[in-house]
């Protein structure tokens, strides 16, 4: 889950009103988790640096309560999502669980970390660990016209690809 700078765009609607990425992206995630009953969930929040904000269990409220008191900043400014992937692959390594996946969220533009996202999907596919990408936010790298805080959805993709992912 990307915590950085970027989150701040207001750039998504909630009931009609503009509401910053991180406030609706936290909604999607919450429900999520909610939903995931039976499974072991955890939570990875990076910027600069990653953190497990929640390890990974089977108490999905507590993963959604610390997704809600997810806050911008606290690791950073930046966009390190080799930080975060690497991380959530390192807990996963070892888990003997059948299924192993990480659902990266994040709006895909890499600022930091000393280790490019997509040789960190590529490891993730070695381990057999299935990366799933969501882009966040409203525009696309590609077509922008020179705007800030945009997604690279492309560079979500190729993540998603190298790890068997979607």
């Amino acid at each position: 889950f990307d915590l950085s700078g970027s989150m701040e765009e207001r750039d998504f609607e909630l009931d009609g009103a503009p509401v910053r990425r991180l406030d609706a992206v936290k909604r999607a995630a919450i429900d999520f988790v909610r939903r995931r009953a039976g499974d072991r969930v955890g939570f990875v929040a990076f910027a600069d640096k990653a953190y497990f904000a929640a390890p990974p269990t089977h108490d999905v409220e507590a993963v959604a309560q610390a997704l809600e008191e997810a806050t911008i900043g606290i690791a950073g400014r930046s966009t390190a999502i080799s930080e975060g992937l690497g991380l959530a692959l390192k807990r996963l390594e070892r888990s003997q669980a059948r299924s192993r996946v990480v659902v990266l969220m994040s709006d895909g533009v890499n600022t930091g970390g000393a280790v490019q996202p997509i040789d960190a999907a590529e490891f993730a596919g070695r381990l057999g660990i299935r990366v799933h990408t969501i882009a966040l936010g409203r525009h696309d790298t590609r077509d922008t016209g020179g705007q800030r805080d945009v997604v690279d959805a492309e560079a979500l993709r190729a993540i998603a690809e190298a790890s068997g992912g979607a």
